[in-house]
This record gives structure tokens, sequence and C-alpha cells, in this order.
């Protein structure tokens, strides 16, 4: 990208505040600037404005990030289904079973960070179920008493994560030494590398109507 040309801005909509950094942090890495990213605080409430933000996305770039969870359909069914008819500057990708399944694909740092062997970490986390639970569960083994009193929920509170967990993962994106590398991850990640691949479509797209 040109240093003299403004970089393309994409606005944004997900289920959650991790997701709101990963999604931040995905378009600084294709050289573009986040716009406005909505935080819904939920699948259902994100769904419910899927539309509305795909009518906004055939003016301006625009990308919904949401997980699949346990969603019976595969990810190309849950799109098709959800948002047939994509704007042409809509990028509408899902976490492959949730955002953590992205950060657990940079397996060196993740482990790193939480200070476990990275022998434990899953090196194919979108055939994973409940990648939340699994780094609640590596967090458990953790040689840092910090991480585990911060990631792991305390015995009979009902809770499936600990009471700093996502401050916890947020660190980690962002961390001085071993902060999560999507380019890295995406080798361990098919859902994430076509995220990746999708965002720099749409760069290309934008920048190349500019000209």
């Amino acid at each position: 990208m040109s240093d003299a040309r403004a970089k393309v801005k994409i606005s944004g909509a997900v289920e959650g505040l991790i997701d709101r950094e990963v999604l931040q942090k995905l378009i600084i890495q294709m050289e573009a600037e986040p716009g406005d990213i909505y935080d819904y605080h939920g699948k259902t409430k994100l769904i419910s404005k899927i539309n509305g933000h795909n009518y906004a996305a055939e003016y301006t770039p625009w990308i919904i990030l949401i997980d699949l969870d346990n969603d019976a359909s595969c990810a190309p069914s849950f799109v098709a289904s959800h948002l047939p008819n994509q704007a042409s500057l809509m990028c509408f990708r899902v976490a492959v079973h949730e955002i953590e399944s992205w950060l657990m694909a940079d397996t060196e740092h993740l482990a790193k960070f939480l200070k476990v062997s990275v022998g434990k970490i899953p090196t194919n986390p979108d055939i994973v179920s409940d990648p939340k639970r699994v780094i609640v569960d590596l967090a458990q083994h953790s040689n840092s008493r910090d991480i585990r009193e911060d990631i792991v929920p305390k015995p009979k509170s009902g809770r499936q994560t600990g009471p700093a967990y996502a401050s916890r993962m947020i660190e980690f994106l962002n961390h001085p030494k071993y902060a999560w590398r999507p380019d890295i991850a995406a080798k361990n990640s098919d859902s994430l590398a076509r995220c990746l691949r999708c965002l720099k479509n749409l760069v290309r797209v934008v920048e190349e109507s500019q000209t």
C-alpha cells in the first residue's frame, strides 16, 4: 500500500469484547484502519443486526465476525443461511468454533503466555468443539498462579471462566513479547486463513475503486 494513500477504513460487528480486539488486530494486519466496531454482547443480537450492516456494506467496507459455536451447520452453510446475498463490500466470516480457536492457533505464543507446554495445545483448533473450555483447562495447568486464578473459575462458582478471563485474553493479543500473531495462527486455522483472505480482497477492491 502506498504511504501517500489514505488507509482503507473497515467497520465491523462482533459478539463480544475479545472478538472486537481480535477483529481490530486483523484489520490492522491488512494495513487497513479499523472503523466503528460494534460489540453486541451476544450472538442473537448480532444476527438480528446483520441485514442492516449488509445494507451499509453496499457503500462502505464491512466485516461481521461471528462464532459457529455448536451450530450443527458448517461455516459455509451458516453464512448462506444468515446472509445469502452479501453486499459487494461485506466480509461475513465465521470463527470455527469460537474466537478462542484462532487464539489457540498461535500455539507457540499462547503456550508461553499461559506458561504451559506447547505440546498440550491442539494443533488443529478448528476441530475443537469447545475452544474456550480448552484454554481454561490449559490455564489450570499453568506454572503461573496468577494465570490460574484469573482464567480458571473457582469451584462451584457456576461460571465457565475465571474473573479476569477476557482481560487476560486481550493481554495475550497485545503482549509485548508473546502477542498473538494472525499470520502464524492462520497456518493452523483454515477459518482464520479464510478471514484474512477475505479482508485482503476487501482492501484490494476498495483501493482499486479509488484509482
